[in-house]
């Protein structure tokens, strides 16, 4: 019965291979399906402690896969995502202090995004006319300058002491729906993780499709050669607005879920610092790959723990493994770039895909 079977399942399997491979939408739908039951399966699995750790790792990536694909793809080096991030942390603070007309969640998210596109197309109408360095800088001044804004606004804004942030209550709905699924109560922990992931798969969604459509095909052309692409009809400035605009939009919502998992918004959480961390951890996991932001973000988010907790089983006192978490982070991206330029993912798939031609030119 097994070998009757197997001729004819063969054509199926056949024509759903390459229908995933000519549809890049499909791919991605499946793909993000997958994701959704990995991200269940994992979150119910694991304590509060862990739940909170996913949530950080989860607005990492969503920042990482946006500033992954605007240098990776677009070749745009922006230095000023944490300020973009404390856009988005901020608007969703303030959307969600009073409690009696507190907007739902997800369009409190959807409007610290649409915000944070708002001061990136402004931002990026500003720099289009720039290119490698300058644009460099300009975002550099930003992540300076916007932290101060909060000190400035102190009345509004909570000044050094920042802003707490009130996460509202486990809506009845996704209550019920999760515990029809899994059987188990909806904690806070959780249901930030929850929220932050899902945001994280809707984003990576998007921006796959984005990267496989024709604007991501004309951002690759405006990296390579400019010049050449404007004489093929390409309009690079537009193009590197857009691709700006939309990381931007990936940071503001990353800074909103952000604001979810730490519960305060202050000046000292958006400094340069997150901006350098951030682009670390596209440079090691691979730039232009959604997945080796991912593995960056996972990095960002797990390294810490694990170094302090090294530090302090050899001995070290508290503020010294705390130190030994940064220089851990240096070592690793020197590490990375000398034995993985590309990154990790793109050096990974880089020798696969030699070691394929290699088998083709051999067969």
């Amino acid at each position: 019965m097994l070998k009757a079977r197997t001729p004819a399942l063969a054509p199926v399997l056949g024509r759903a291979r390459h229908r995933l491979r000519a549809s890049p939408l499909l791919r991605h739908l499946l793909l993000a399906l997958v994701g959704l039951l990995l991200v269940v399966l994992v979150i119910e699995s694991v304590s509060s402690f862990r739940q909170v750790q996913l949530a950080t790792m989860a607005y990492t990536g969503i920042a990482a896969g946006g500033l992954s694909l605007l240098l990776g793809l677009s070749g745009q080096l922006s230095l000023g995502h944490g300020a973009f991030m404390a856009i988005g942390a901020y608007t969703t603070a303030l959307l969600l202090q009073d409690a009696d007309r507190a907007l739902p969640l997800p369009v409190v998210l959807l409007i610290a995004t649409a915000v944070t596109l708002a001061v990136g197309a402004v931002i990026g109408v500003a720099a289009a006319r720039l290119h490698g360095p300058y644009v460099a800088g300009v975002t550099l001044a930003l992540a300076v300058a916007v932290p101060g804004i909060a000190l400035y606004f102190s009345d509004s804004l909570g000044g050094d002491q920042g802003l707490n942030v009130r996460v509202p209550d486990v809506p009845a709905w996704f209550e019920n729906v999760m515990f029809f699924i899994t059987g188990q109560e909806i904690t806070g922990s959780k249901y930030v993780a929850y929220v932050g992931w899902f945001a994280l798969i809707g984003v990576f969604f998007l921006l796959a499709n984005l990267a496989a459509s024709r604007t991501g095909r004309r951002w690759r052309a405006g990296r390579d050669d400019g010049v050449a692409a404007e004489l093929a009809g390409i309009n690079v400035g537009r193009d590197r607005v857009i691709a700006f605009v939309v990381s931007t939009g990936c940071a503001g919502l990353a800074g909103g879920v952000m604001a979810l998992v730490v519960r305060l918004t202050a000046p000292a959480g958006f400094g340069l610092t997150l901006s350098l961390a951030l682009l670390a951890g596209v440079v090691i996991g691979g730039l232009g790959s959604l997945t080796g932001a991912l593995v960056g973000a996972a990095i960002l988010t797990f390294l810490p723990q694990l170094t302090t907790n090294a530090g302090l089983g050899l001995g070290l006192s508290s503020l010294q493994a705390a130190e030994l978490a940064t220089l851990t982070y240096g070592l690793t991206l020197m590490i990375v770039i000398l034995i993985a330029p590309r990154g990790i993912v793109g050096s990974i798939r880089a020798r696969l895909r030699s070691g394929r031609e290699r088998r083709a030119a051999a067969g």
